[in-house]
């Protein structure tokens, strides 16, 4: 998938998650399954949060050219290697324990979970025509797929939203 279209699939993507969003009352937004698991307010905030302060800030890393960042493309993991060469992740659920570091916060309202998925909108949107100078030489580190370049950041950040596709669906199943 060249980055153009990685975009376009991301855009509709988040749009997607702003119309149902519109579906629901905050309580709704805040309600969570069990004590360990998310509400739908939480998992979008993780969706925001994770593309604006790692995903996207690691892909702006990878622009700067700075020798001390660079991870050789070797380095990249067999768990990133078969993700990126499959183009989504595997369609499992994936769960991390609750903690203060990890566990994303409610939302304080509707309009702030809509913001924050319009500013990755447009953040997405002024990054993707400065990738094709990006060296695929610069990279950083992810916890579990080795060194990305910033073609591989902004890309997974399409993959993450669409990966979190299917939480949504499970969460309004579990709605009152």
């Amino acid at each position: 998938m060249t980055t153009k279209e990685a975009l376009q699939r991301f855009e509709e993507t988040a749009i997607y998650y702003i119309h149902e969003l519109d579906q629901f009352n905050l309580d709704q937004l805040k309600q969570k399954p069990s004590d360990n698991e998310w509400s739908i307010g939480q998992m979008v905030q993780h969706l925001i949060s994770s593309a604006l302060y790692m995903q996207l800030r690691n892909l702006d890393q990878c622009l700067v050219p700075n020798e001390e960042l660079k991870v050789p493309q070797a380095l990249k993991s067999e768990v990133g290697a078969t993700v990126f060469g499959q183009g989504s992740f595997p369609p499992i659920r994936i769960q991390v324990p609750p903690s203060a570091q990890y566990t994303p916060e409610q939302p304080e309202n509707k309009e702030q979970l809509i913001q924050g998925l319009h500013t990755v909108i447009q953040r997405m949107k002024e990054i993707e025509p400065i990738l094709v100078q990006a060296s695929k030489e610069n990279t950083m580190p992810h916890p579990s797929f080795g060194g990305l370049c910033a073609e591989e950041w902004f890309l997974l950040v399409e993959m993450h939203y669409r990966h979190h596709l299917l939480q949504l669906d499970r969460l309004k199943q579990g709605l009152v």
